[in-house]
């Protein structure tokens, strides 16, 4: 029994140290930066970080589009942000990840009412999703966690060149150093092993977000990549049965609130002097070297060349 109470007891101890170590490692967004007369769209912002990196922005002054698949979650979203920041300027715009038709009807609307778009964050994202294609005949996983934000990034970039300086900010995770080999020309077939969907859609936003940079040598727009931290939020409610309870007991036990995990995209989107790191990944407010799967930039290459195929990237549609 006095065993059982002492294993017990360090077990307790060593959870409540990791807590404490994570939350003092735990990177802050510091910048005062005033975002009135800017205007924002961040995708999948009626809840989890994409909500506290709207409702951050909302308080810096911002016009914010909330482009969510979920009209009455999103309305809510905007009446608390409304009703917490007195910020009237919120909006919500319609937006399924899962249809290409739809990302260019929503990226259609903006470039016709907007006279400008400063800050685009490609935060909306999903994992443990059932293997089934999309309309459009891509992975739901790949095409809603990659796919769209690549189309509807080349959908708004004239509009953020106009604009600039502005930005792009594209949320990955750690998961991207993670798994099998990443086989550009098999990235539009399912793969059979465990959460490596998963784990190559996140290596896309970062492979993506190189070459990105790259294009946009020369311009007054930047970008960068980041892994949020591990955060409690509603991507992963698709998990189900032991595997869910799991990753519950997980969560509960190391997790991050979603306004802590909203930090390094806010820091991205907002704080000065990383213009030079564009093309960087990022993890709690500092850059980081990139993953090991990502070093290759012959792969960001043929991803982008591969990508605009899968998406059907029209040449009127392109901005390069």
């Amino acid at each position: 029994m006095d065993l059982l109470l002492i294993t017990v007891f360090i077990l307790a101890a060593i959870v409540a140290a990791l807590k404490i170590y994570t939350k003092l490692t735990l990177g802050t967004c510091k910048s005062q930066v005033c975002l009135v007369g800017k205007t924002a769209i961040v995708t999948g912002a009626n809840c989890g970080i994409g909500y506290e990196t709207a409702f951050d922005f909302a308080k810096r002054g911002a016009k914010v589009i909330l482009a969510c698949r979920n009209i009455s979650k999103a309305q809510e979203a905007r009446r608390k942000i409304i009703e917490e920041t007195h910020n009237h300027k919120i909006f919500v715009r319609v937006v399924d990840l899962a249809s290409f038709d739809s990302v260019r009807g929503f990226a259609k609307e903006i470039n016709k009412t907007e006279d400008r778009l400063d800050i685009l964050v490609n935060n909306a994202g999903a994992i443990g999703l059932e293997h089934k294609r999309t309309v459009d005949g891509r992975p739901l996983l790949m095409q809603v966690n990659y796919f769209s934000s690549f189309l509807l990034t080349n959908l708004l970039l004239n509009l953020l060149k106009k604009s600039g300086p502005s930005r792009i900010v594209n949320v990955s995770s750690l998961n991207a150093s993670m798994g099998s080999k990443l086989d550009v020309n098999n990235i539009d077939n399912f793969v059979p092993r465990f959460n490596d969907d998963y784990n190559h859609s996140k290596l896309c936003n970062v492979l993506f977000t190189i070459e990105l940079a790259k294009k946009l040598q020369g311009t007054s727009v930047t970008t960068y990549s980041l892994h949020p931290g591990f955060v409690e939020t509603e991507i992963l409610h698709n998990f189900h049965g032991v595997l869910k309870a799991l990753y519950m007991i997980i969560v509960k036990l190391f997790s991050m609130t979603c306004e802590e995990g909203a930090q390094t995209n806010i820091y991205c989107s907002v704080a000065k002097g990383i213009e030079d790191y564009s093309g960087e990944h990022f993890d709690s407010c500092k850059k980081v070297k990139r993953y090991k799967t990502a070093a290759d930039p012959e792969l960001a290459k043929k991803l982008w060349k591969k990508t605009e195929e899968l998406v059907g990237l029209k040449p009127e549609e392109n901005p390069f």
